[in-house]
């Protein structure tokens, strides 16, 4: 059965917080903020916290900042998974994954579904690796991040998950660069 092994120790990882908006302010950021209080309840570290506009170009130099850091081993974003024009956070990362994790959508809108029924339809929620970083982009409501946080990253994200999660493979994510 899938669950927590208390017999394993748990394990932060160091999250950063992308919210991308034209409109949105620190102070305002509900999802932003709803998951740093989720990931640091679970025992992770806060590593960085932004807002970017819903710019390809902004999104990317966000990621790639990040993705250069040692000290951040996981980003996940809130906005600018939808359909308008504006929305283009999926592209930013696309262009930026090495390794789509495709299952992440599919498991969101599963979650998402059972929710808010065939609405889910309009996210494009999405997630990859790149250079030994983990990449989650969801949608910008409070809801979405709920979801995702409390339905997905909460277990791939804890070390104790069994049968498996991300975090145990990690040091792996960067072996194909080693000689």
């Amino acid at each position: 059965m899938p669950g927590i092994d208390e017999s394993r120790p748990f394990i932060p990882v160091r999250i950063a917080i992308l919210t991308v908006s034209d409109t949105r302010e620190l102070e305002e950021d509900k999802s932003g903020a709803t998951l740093v209080a989720r990931l640091e309840s679970a025992g992770h570290i806060l590593a960085d916290r932004a807002i970017v506009k819903d710019d390809v170009a902004a999104i990317v130099a966000q990621l790639e900042d990040w993705i250069a850091r040692e000290e951040v081993d996981v980003v996940i974003s809130t906005g600018g998974t939808g359909l308008t024009g504006r929305d283009v956070t999926p592209e930013a990362f696309h262009s930026v994954f090495e390794k789509e994790i495709e299952g992440f959508s599919a498991l969101f809108h599963q979650i998402s579904y059972a929710k808010i029924g065939t609405s889910t339809i309009q996210s494009r929620a999405t997630a990859g690796v790149s250079h030994g970083t983990y990449l989650f982009a969801l949608p910008g409501s409070s809801g979405a991040c709920k979801d995702g946080w409390d339905g997905i990253l909460q277990y791939q994200l804890d070390y104790r998950y069994r049968p498996c999660n991300f975090v145990e493979i990690m040091p792996r994510l960067e072996e194909h660069r080693r000689k």
